[in-house]
């Protein structure tokens, strides 16, 4: 016989699975709304202050159109500005000298060293001297003979002188001795010079430096035949100290340049970098003319050497100091630009605002430019960030600081983003706590 079939044992079961659907979609419900809570939390502090920084942009700017741009500044000062001329130039010696021998002999001596240093009057070699000494000997002779003969002639012509005063010798012999004494006279004479001829000779035989300075190489070896006919001569001698640097200048600056000549203008040798000063000199000549074909006039520094830096031959940058220009107005380079109506900086008004001011600029150095017109000392320029910026826009400084209010809403939101931040994260949290609990009670119901 078959048990009856009671109402509630076919509605249990779908009494429990509405029950589980029931708790899912209510748990599900109340995460959708723990995160929507979180994300209106932590979203309304960047939104506020969106909204004030856009405020701030909005005041910043110029008319409120634009945020007040962060620029560097500079003060107008005045200074000395020195007027110089730069070129490239070459190292020449102030004397280059071939020293040859002044007369042919054998070369007996070398007496000096291959680029060893020189003086004036030393001895740099020796010729075999023999000859020359007999050379001066005879010509001794032949002047102490003629001498000796001359002494009789004058002798011979003051008795005659007497005799002719007493009658007793014609006028006739007087006039042919007195003659006679004047040719002896001339011999005489030639005989001296032949002799003073004959002991310069001889003093030709020891070669001398003319210059001082550094020798060359040897270019003749003792026991060669040598003659002042020789090209190469024995050596070459260049003087170091002084020395000059010849330099080209632009026909341009040569009517700034001549009026100077003969005043003492200071110039500078640098090395091929420009990293270093070789030597100090002065400005020492200017050419006559101009080159055609560079359109430039050569000009001269000279230079102590002292150091002995500089060598004949080498390539060197030059800068020759013109004159300088007394309390100049300057301002870095970078605070000078250039617009289609001409040149002009922007200045600082207020601590605040940029006005653009037009400039005459005048000479330039390496980081500074002069300010002809337009601008007086101690006025501050902007010197960088002046491309983001226009005329009477506003503008801030790198040292200038918020204020402490804004600092305080800061340190504020920064909190209550966090405190929001921690909030949603337990609401989350406990949002699936519940619904876990929910479906383990539904699913216990269920068992």
């Amino acid at each position: 016989m078959e048990a009856p079939t009671t109402p509630n044992s076919a509605v249990k079961p779908a009494t429990g699975r509405r029950s589980r659907w029931t708790g899912a979609v209510a748990a599900m419900a109340a995460m959708l709304a723990l995160g929507g809570l979180a994300w209106y939390l932590t979203q309304r502090g960047p939104a506020d202050g969106g909204q004030g920084a856009a405020a701030a942009k909005g005041a910043g700017g110029r008319g409120g159109r634009g945020p007040a741009a962060t620029v560097g500044v500079a003060t107008a000062e005045t200074a000395d500005l020195p007027v110089t001329l730069d070129a490239l130039g070459t190292v020449t010696a102030a004397a280059t000298t071939t020293v040859r021998p002044q007369v042919s002999g054998i070369l007996q001596q070398v007496l000096f060293k291959e680029g060893q240093m020189v003086k004036a009057g030393q001895v740099l070699a020796q010729i075999d001297p023999r000859q020359f000494e007999l050379q001066l000997m005879q010509a001794s002779g032949q002047r102490e003979r003629d001498e000796a003969q001359l002494e009789n002639a004058r002798l011979t012509l003051e008795r005659y002188r007497t005799l002719l005063s007493q009658d007793s010798i014609a006028r006739q012999d007087v006039d042919t001795q007195a003659a006679l004494v004047k040719q002896l006279q001339g011999t005489v004479t030639t005989d001296r010079a032949n002799e003073g001829t004959a002991r310069l000779n001889l003093g030709y035989t020891k070669v001398l430096a003319p210059i001082s300075g550094r020798v060359g190489l040897r270019v003749v070896d003792v026991g060669n035949l040598v003659g002042s006919n020789d090209a190469a001569g024995i050596a070459v001698i260049t003087q170091l100290a002084p020395i000059d640097v010849a330099f080209a200048v632009p026909q341009d600056r040569v009517p700034e340049l001549a009026p100077r000549t003969g005043a003492r203008m200071a110039a500078q040798a640098y090395d091929r970098t420009r990293s270093s000063v070789l030597d100090k000199g002065e400005f020492f000549a200017l050419d006559n003319q101009v080159d055609t074909q560079t359109g430039t006039v050569m000009a001269k520094a000279r230079f102590a050497n002292a150091g002995a830096s500089l060598f004949p031959s080498q390539f060197v940058n030059l800068r020759l100091e013109l004159r300088t220009i007394k309390d100049a107005v300057v301002v870095p380079v970078t605070a000078l630009r250039h617009g289609a109506s001409g040149d002009y900086v922007y200045v600082l008004q207020d601590g605040q605002t940029a006005s653009l001011r037009p400039v005459k600029r005048g000479l330039a150095t390496v980081d500074k430019v002069q300010i002809e017109s337009g601008l007086a000392a101690g006025e501050q320029v902007i010197t960088e960030g002046a491309d983001r910026i226009k005329d009477g826009a506003r503008v801030t400084l790198p040292t200038q600081r918020p204020g402490a209010e804004g600092e305080h809403r800061g340190r504020e939101g920064r909190a209550g983003r966090h405190r929001a931040d921690g909030a949603a994260s337990a609401s989350a949290s406990g949002a699936a706590e519940h619904g876990r609990r929910r479906r383990d009670d539904a699913g216990g119901a269920a068992r």
